[in-house]
C-alpha cells in the first residue's frame, strides 16, 4: 500500500529531553514533529520541525497545535487533558486517550483503577485533605504518603514511619500506600498500537537515589530469574490493556520480599527506564512509540546487549547556564554513550543528560560508571 510522504504531522505536547529524543525517529520516517512548550528554545524545539509557544494548559495552544497535526502525543502528562477530551472528537487523533492521561494523572484514580480491573497493587486508603495521625496508625507503620497529584521525580511522596515523620508530611489531597519491603524494583516498557499488537521490552531494575529519591542507574535485563521477567511482561501488557488505549506506557513494579509482583504506577509516555533502548535494543522505545502513533507494525524489543544508564544530575553549589568538566576523560570509556538534553538553565539536581554503557558483563558495567563520575562533572557556571 502507497503512503505519501510525508508520513504524518505529529504534534508533542511538551519540549522536553523526551521529545528531544524523539526527533531522530520522525526524522528517520519523514514525519513532521511540532511540539507544544512555554520555554523558548525548548530542548526539543531545538531539534523538532516546529515549535508551538504556549502552556500545556492553554486551550488556545493546544487548538493550534492539534490544528498543525494529524496525530498528537506526549511527552509528559501534566497537560490539560480535559481540554483534549473536546478536542479529541475532532479530526486529530490523540494517542495515548485523554481519557487514559486523565485517569493517570491522578495517582490515586490510578490505584482504584488496578483494583477494580483485578491488578495487583500494593494496599491503600484515601486520607483526603485533613487526616490525622490516627489515621495513619491504625492503617499500619511504615507507611507511604502519595499526593493524589503533581508527584513526579521523587516529588509528591513521603514515607512515614513515625510521629517525626507524620509532622512532615505532605500538606495536600493524599493517600496512604502500603511499604513494600523488598529491594528490587523492576520497569517494563509496553508498547500498543491500535490494532492490538503490543510487545513488552526486557524489564530494567531500577537503582533509586536515596537522598535526591531519583532514579540513579538502571540495568538492564534486571537481574532477577527468568521466570520474573516473564511474569513482569505479562503483568505489565495486562496493566496496559486495561486502558483500553494505545501509545507507549513505562510501568513501574515492586517485587516483594514473598517475590510477588506488584503494580506501583505507570507513565504515559517515554519513560527513564527505556532510555538504553536506543543503543541496546533492536528497536528503541521513541521508534516504536512513533510507530504505534502512526499504528504501524512494532519494531523487536531484542535486548542485544546488556546496558546500564545513569542520569546526568546537576551538581551542588552552582547554577545558570551549564558548564560540561571531564568530557575528554568520560570519551575513553569504552562504549559509553552520551545524550546531554538541551536545557539551558542548570540546577543542582536536575536532570541535564543521561549515559549509557553497552557490554556483557554487569560488574565491569559498574565500573566504567563509577570511572566516569570520578571525571564527568555538570555544573551551573555562578557558585551559589
Amino acid at each position: 500500500m502507497s503512503k505519501p510522504l510525508p508520513l504524518a504531522r505529529l504534534g508533542v505536547i511538551g519540549g522536553g529531553q523526551l521529545a528531544r529524543m524523539l526527533a531522530p525517529a520522525c526524522n528517520a520516517h519523514q514525519v513532521q514533529m511540532t511540539v507544544l512548550d512555554p520555554i523558548h528554545d525548548s530542548p526539543a524545539g531545538q531539534v523538532a520541525y516546529g515549535q508551538i509557544r504556549g502552556a500545556l494548559h492553554d486551550p488556545d495552544a493546544l487548538k493550534t497545535l492539534c490544528e498543525q497535526s494529524d496525530i498528537v502525543t506526549f511527552d509528559l502528562e501534566n497537560v490539560g487533558a480535559d481540554i483534549l477530551m473536546t478536542l479529541a472528537n475532532q479530526r486529530v487523533e490523540i494517542i495515548p486517550a485523554p481519557a487514559t492521561i486523565r485517569l493517570i494523572q491522578n495517582k490515586f484514580e490510578q490505584k482504584c483503577h488496578y483494583k477494580a480491573s483485578g491488578i495487583p497493587t500494593a494496599d491503600f486508603i484515601n486520607i483526603g485533605d485533613y487526616p490525622d495521625f490516627a489515621a495513619v496508625q491504625a492503617f499500619g507503620l511504615p507507611c507511604v504518603q502519595k499526593a493524589h497529584t503533581g508527584g513526579y521525580d521523587g516529588r509528591g511522596v513521603h514515607i512515614i514511619r513515625s510521629s517525626d515523620d507524620w509532622d512532615r508530611r505532605l500538606k495536600t489531597t493524599s493517600f496512604l500506600e502500603k511499604f513494600v519491603s523488598g529491594e528490587t524494583e523492576l520497569a517494563v516498557m509496553v508498547v500498543r498500537r491500535a490494532s492490538g499488537e503490543i510487545v513488552a521490552y526486557d524489564p530494567v531494575e531500577m537503582v533509586v537515589d536515596p537522598t535526591l529519591n531519583l532514579l540513579d542507574y538502571l540495568v538492564a535485563p534486571a537481574r532477577v530469574s527468568d521466570a520474573l521477567k516473564l511474569s513482569a511482561q505479562e503483568l505489565a501488557k495486562r496493566t496496559v490493556e486495561s486502558f483500553g488505549t494505545s501509545g507507549l506506557f513505562g510501568v513501574e513494579l515492586f517485587v516483594t520480599d514473598h517475590g510477588d509482583l506488584l503494580v506501583n504506577e505507570v507513565a504515559p509516555r517515554a519513560h527513564n527506564s527505556g532510555h538504553h533502548t536506543i543503543e541496546a535494543c533492536t528497536t528503541s522505545q521513541f521508534e516504536n512509540q512513533l510507530r504505534a502513533c502512526l499504528d504501524l507494525p512494532l519494531g523487536s524489543t531484542e535486548l542485544r546487549d546488556i546496558a546500564l544508564t545513569a542520569n546526568l544530575i546537576g551538581a551542588p553549589g552552582f547554577a545558570g547556564s551549564p558548564v560540561i568538566e571531564g568530557l575528554d576523560e568520560l570519551l575513553q570509556i569504552p562504549d559509553v554513550h552520551m545524550h546531554l538534553y538541551g536545557k539551558e538553565e542548570c540546577r543542582p539536581g536536575r536532570k541535564m543528560g543521561h549515559l549509557t554503557f553497552i557490554g556483557q558483563n554487569y560488574d565491569e558495567l559498574i565500573k566504567r560508571l563509577e570511572s566516569a563520575r570520578n571525571s564527568l562533572v555538570i555544573r551551573g557556571d555562578t557558585p551559589q
